[in-house]
C-alpha cells in the first residue's frame, strides 16, 4: 500500500472515530489558554504553544519602523526530530485567495473582465448544470454571494480530493443552489474554482503563472510555489492530524505554499496599497477582504495587518482535529500575541 494511500486511510479513520474524550476535555484546555496570564515576549508565548499540543508553530511579525521577526517553536518534522524552522515553507491554504482577488483585480482594472460577467456567459456549458449560472456575476463569485454549494463539504473530499479543477467541479455540478444569488453570504470553495478557470482562460497561462508574473515577481517573493510538485518537500513543514500517526504533508490539496515572511511581505504590499497600481486599489477594496486564514488537514494559518499597531501578523501551526478546538486554540494563540506586540 502507498504512502498516500496509507494517508487516507488514516484520515477517514480519525474522521470516523469521534470525540468523545476530547470533547471533554476541550473547554478545560481553550479556558486554561486563555487566561495564562501573558509572558513578556513573543517568542515566550510561541514556545508555549507546543504545551497545547501544537508539534510546531511558526510566527512571522512586520512592525511599521522596526526590523521584521520571525520566531518558530516546536518540530520541522517531529518523527525525524528536526525543530521548526521560521524559514520553512508551509500550506497556506484559503489565504490564497487574497492572491486570486489580487489577480481578478488586475485584470478588472484592465478591462479583460467585468464584475458583471456572469458564470453562463463566460462559460456556457455551465448553463444549466449550475443553477443560476445566467445571474451570478463575477462579483458574487469573488465575495461568496453566489449560492453555489462548496465543493469541500462534498462527500469524501478530504480522503479522496479531486486532483483536477475540472474534476472538483464536476463535484458540484447539478446540485441544488444553497440560497438565490446575492441574497445571503455563504463561504465556498467552489468560486475560486470557478474564478481559477476564468483567469486562465484569459491570460492564456496557468492561473498561478499569472499572480507570480504580476504579483510574487514585483514583490521580490521567490519563496511561494503554486503546489506540491514545485517546492523541496524535506522544506515543507510536516503536518499533523489528530488521531493520525503519519506525517500528512504530502496529502495534495491543491494548496499554495510559502513562507511565513513571504505571506507577511504580501499582506503589507496588499494594504499599503503597493502592491496596486493607480486605479486598482479602488477596485479590490470593493470587491474582497484585505486578511485572511487558512486551514487544511495538518496545516492552519492566520495572516493579518493590524493597523492600530501598524503590524502584519502571520501565524502557522501544524496541528489540526476534526472537532476544531485546535483552530480555536491558534485563534487564542494569535490574539496574545497581538497583545503582547501592543503591550510594548
Amino acid at each position: 500500500m502507498s504512502d498516500k494511500k496509507n494517508i487516507k486511510n488514516s484520515i477517514r479513520a480519525a474522521l470516523a472515530l469521534g470525540t468523545i474524550i476530547s470533547l471533554y476535555f476541550v473547554p478545560w484546555t481553550l479556558l486554561w489558554a486563555w487566561i495564562t496570564p501573558l509572558p513578556d515576549t513573543v517568542q515566550e508565548q510561541v514556545e508555549n504553544a507546543t504545551d497545547l499540543g501544537f508539534d510546531g508553530i511558526i510566527v512571522y511579525v512586520n512592525q511599521g519602523g522596526k526590523e521584521p521577526a520571525s520566531y518558530a517553536a516546536g518540530w520541522h518534522n517531529s518523527e525525524q526530530m528536526i525543530p521548526a524552522d521560521p524559514q520553512a515553507l508551509f500550506k497556506i491554504a484559503s489565504i490564497r485567495k487574497l492572491y486570486d482577488a489580487v489577480a481578478i483585480t488586475k485584470l478588472i482594472h484592465d478591462n479583460r473582465l467585468s464584475l458583471d460577467d456572469t458564470v453562463a456567459e463566460t462559460f456556457p456549458g455551465l448553463q444549466g448544470r449550475i443553477e443560476n449560472a445566467d445571474v451570478i456575476t463575477l462579483r458574487m463569485l469573488v465575495q461568496h454571494r453566489s449560492g453555489i454549494p462548496n465543493v469541500t463539504d462534498t462527500p469524501n473530499f478530504w480522503t479522496d480530493p479531486p486532483e483536477t479543477n475540472e474534476e472538483a467541479l464536476e463535484r458540484v455540478l447539478d446540485l441544488p443552489a444553497d440560497f438565490e444569488p446575492d441574497t445571503d453570504y455563504s463561504y465556498s470553495n467552489t468560486n475560486y474554482v470557478i474564478l481559477t478557470e476564468l483567469i486562465e482562460q484569459v491570460t492564456g497561462m496557468s492561473k498561478f503563472q499569472f499572480i507570480k508574473e504580476e504579483i510574487l515577481n514585483p514583490l521580490g517573493l521567490n519563496n511561494t510555489f503554486g503546489s506540491l510538485q514545485e517546492v523541496d518537500i524535506n522544506r515543507l513543514m510536516s503536518g499533523y492530524y489528530v488521531g493520525v500517526e503519519e506525517d500528512i504533508k504530502t496529502a495534495d490539496y491543491g494548496s499554495m505554499i510559502a513562507t511565513a515572511e513571504d505571506v507577511g511581505i504580501f499582506l503589507r504590499a496588499l494594504n499599503d496599497g503597493s502592491l496596486f497600481e493607480e486605479g486598482e486599489q479602488e477596485i479590490y477594496s470593493s470587491i474582497y477582504a484585505y486578511d485572511h486564514t487558512g486551514l487544511i488537514p495538518g496545516y492552519q494559518s492566520i495572516a493579518k495587518y493590524h493597523r492600530d499597531i501598524d503590524t502584519v501578523v502571520i501565524q502557522f501551526t501544524n496541528t489540526t482535529d476534526f472537532e476544531g478546538y485546535n483552530w480555536s486554540l491558534s485563534e487564542i494563540l494569535y490574539d496574545r500575541i497581538v497583545s503582547i506586540l501592543k503591550r510594548q
